[in-house]
């Protein structure tokens, strides 16, 4: 009886090791490799991919069916964060929404978080499988009164209380830009970062970033990749999360120091620190009051000349 319970158990622990092994050759083999969807030489006119070896993604340098075919095995959804204040919201944000209805993220589950500092009827926009809009308030702060302070703090709250459990990639947009065009599952990645539209044909030595060395987002001259726009933000929701923290953490440090310092600033040293894992290039946010040079072939998202904001 005991040899029988003895090859009973053995036989057991073989199956589960069995069954754990071809679980883990099933999902490696899902595993998508880089070269599976992104070719870097078919943009030579532009730089495609970072010292760190991540993707900066050009019109041409991507295949988005092989995405899709993965992507869409991954039952994934996906969250955009788009924050309105003041006059923005009656400027900006139903072109904002009407454009990322139609173009973002098409075909997967999407949660829109419109975050505004008073009531607001969603304008009518046309139904979409798998799109839902929520529209969270938020109220001023005497604590936060920077508007940036407050947009991440809230954000940051939001994440904790809801979003990090409803969403697998989230991205944190401002109201001022138009989708003119699809931003696909080309752009989902762990750390996901903007490419300043005007800095990136800049050279690096002239980047505005912070050089103090009492600041927290001090880059020591000479050092520094790129430099990215606060536009956009994007990973998953606990990488954005970590962002916030780090950014409200920085900013605190240095007001207490004396100094005023940018959020562009904060952000640019957490991504000198955590390198991002996909770039996007200008085409995803070119600004409206510059005629695109040659490098941008096709422009998917237009950054909106500022009106007196």
């Amino acid at each position: 009886m005991r040899v029988n319970s003895k090859k009973k158990l053995l036989l057991l622990v073989l199956s589960v090791l069995s069954f754990l092994w071809v679980g883990r050759y099933l999902r490696n083999q899902e595993d998508l490799r880089l070269s599976d969807w992104f070719d870097p030489r078919k943009r030579p006119d532009v730089v495609t991919t970072t010292d760190w070896l991540a993707p900066i993604l050009w019109e041409g340098t991507f295949d988005r069916q092989v995405l899709q075919r993965h992507y869409q095995r991954q039952n994934l959804t996906v969250g955009l964060a788009v924050f309105a204040s003041g006059r923005a919201i009656d400027q900006y944000l139903e072109l904002f929404l009407r454009s990322a209805n139609k173009h973002f993220m098409t075909g997967y589950p999407v949660v829109i978080y419109v975050l505004v500092d008073r009531w607001f009827q969603l304008p009518y926009l046309q139904p979409i499988p798998l799109r839902t809009f929520r529209v969270l308030n938020f109220r001023p702060d005497r604590l936060w009164p920077d508007l940036n302070l407050l947009r991440m703090k809230t954000l940051g709250d939001y994440i904790v209380s809801h979003i990090k459990a409803e969403v697998d990639f989230l991205f944190s947009m401002s109201v001022d830009q138009v989708f003119q065009s699809d931003m696909g599952v080309e752009a989902l990645g762990t750390v996901v970062a903007q490419l300043h539209p005007w800095w990136y044909f800049q050279h690096k030595k002239n980047f505005p970033y912070e050089r103090r060395p009492s600041s927290a987002a001090c880059i020591p001259m000479g050092e520094g990749d790129f430099f990215y726009d606060g536009a956009l933000v994007g990973g998953t929701p606990l990488q954005v999360l970590d962002l916030v923290q780090s950014y409200l953490g920085g900013m605190l440090h240095d007001i207490k120091q004396g100094l005023n310092t940018t959020y562009e600033s904060h952000l640019n040293k957490y991504l000198f620190l955590h390198k991002p894992t996909r770039l996007l290039s200008p085409e995803y946010n070119w600004d409206a009051a510059f005629h695109p040079p040659m490098q941008i072939q096709y422009v998917k998202v237009l950054q909106l000349a500022k009106r007196g904001l």
